[in-house]
Formats: C-alpha cells, structure tokens, sequence
C-alpha cells in the first residue's frame, strides 16, 4: 500500500461561513489582506447553483514518463494516485487538482467520484477534465472543472505524482487543509492563517451589501448606498439592530 499524508483540518463552521460568504467577497477580501491570487483560474461551474466549501486534499499531475507510469487504468491499480487521494476523504472535504489545464485527460468519473460522495466529499475543483459526466452529473457533489472529456487519466500525456502536496491549479498555490471555497463565480483558496480574518471582514462586507441592496431596490442613491458611505452608516447600524445583528 502507497503511504499518502492525511492533511489537518480547520474547524468546520469557517468553512460554512466562508461558503455563506460567497466566493466574490472572498475574492475582495483577500486581496485587501494582500493575497492577490486567490482564485482558480480554469475550472468552471458544472452543477449550476451548487455550491460547496471545505479542506483541500490536494492532487497534482506531472507529464507522464514511461518507465514510471502506463497506459493501462486498471493495470496496478494501486500505483494510481488519484485513487489514494481520495482514500483520505472525511465528511465535508473537498478534492483539488492541478491537471495542468491538459483537456484530454479525465482526472476522475462516474465510479471514483460516487465513492467520494460515498466518503461525505462535498466537491471537486478539477483544473482539467472529468469524464462519464452523463452519469456524474447525477452525484450529489458541486463540480467545477475545466472540461469534459471521453479519455481516462492514463490513456494520455500526464501522470498523478503528487497526494496532499502543495499544488498549482489555475496558476494559485493550494496547500493541503487550506479552505477552497466554490459557487457559480468558481473556485477560491482561503489560507488556513487568514480564515477568521477573512470571515470577520468578509462578513461584514456581506451584511451591508444586502443592506445596500435592499436600498437601492428602493430607490436609493448608488452614491451613497454602493459602497457605503459613512453618511448612511447610522442607517445600516439601526437596521443591523432591527435583525438582532448589531
């Protein structure tokens, strides 16, 4: 048996917050604390509306070479990583992985990505392809890939190397148990060390975005209302108040 680390998770309610939060003001957030690349670029929504947080078990593909890795899926099977990352999965995980972009290779399908929904997986941000999509669009997860392909992961160019490793999808650094979080907008990474900051100023960002939309669907004056000015603060203070939120 191939020995794999297991990765430490945060507490599970900053992974609801966050994901209440929502991906854009996530996004926001991070970069006004200096983290300029927060977002996965490539993968995409594939169950639309769905969204989905949690610690990342991370997986990253190399080119393939040969002598160490074949053409065969079943052909050892325990030799082939992208199984074992998954063999760690908890209830509220996510699984990330760094394909390379490579828009033939299918990463995962419909029997892998059930035994990951099997495990309590919530979701899986795939910077490359997924195949069988058919049947795994019937799988109670979120999906965000970058496409859909027919091919199996061995049957082209590159090879699972890395299990809970530092990866590179889209370009963003995602260490293993950091928080990915995933809605229509795609995919972000919180660093763990930043979570609570980023929930206390991303929520509070949330809560006078809805206020503010509330006022401009009254009529209200952008100016003053988007962002919010400190001229309309005592407004937004007193209806905070009003929601048992002040």
């Amino acid at each position: 048996m191939i020995e794999t680390p297991d990765i430490t998770r945060p507490p599970r309610e900053w992974s609801d917050k966050l994901l209440e939060i929502g991906t854009a003001t996530i996004s926001g957030t991070l970069q006004r604390l200096g983290i300029r690349n927060s977002h996965l670029v490539g993968p995409i929504q594939r169950h639309e509306g769905r969204s989905a947080a949690g610690p990342a078990l991370t997986l990253g593909f190399v080119p393939k070479r040969e002598d160490i890795f074949g053409d065969d899926e079943y052909e050892q099977p325990e030799l082939q990583l992208h199984r074992h990352v998954l063999y760690h999965t908890q209830p509220g995980d996510m699984v990330v992985v760094d394909a390379r972009g490579d828009l033939k290779s299918g990463i995962f399908g419909e029997m892998m990505l059930t035994y990951f929904k099997g495990l309590g997986g919530v979701g899986c941000v795939i910077d490359g392809c997924i195949r069988d999509f058919r049947h795994v669009r019937e799988i109670d997860i979120g999906l965000w890939t970058t496409g859909l392909t027919p091919n199996f992961h061995a049957q082209t160019d590159i090879m699972p190397f890395v299990v809970n490793g530092p990866i590179s999808p889209g370009n963003c650094l995602v260490m293993p148990g950091d928080i990915v979080v995933a809605d229509d907008d795609g995919a972000v990474v919180v660093p763990v060390k930043l979570a609570e900051q980023v929930i206390e100023m991303g929520g509070e960002h949330h809560d006078w975005e809805i206020f503010s939309k509330e006022r401009l669907e009254q009529g209200g004056d952008l100016r003053r209302y988007y962002p919010l000015t400190e001229a309309a603060r005592p407004e937004y203070e007193a209806w905070l108040k009003a929601k048992g939120r002040g």
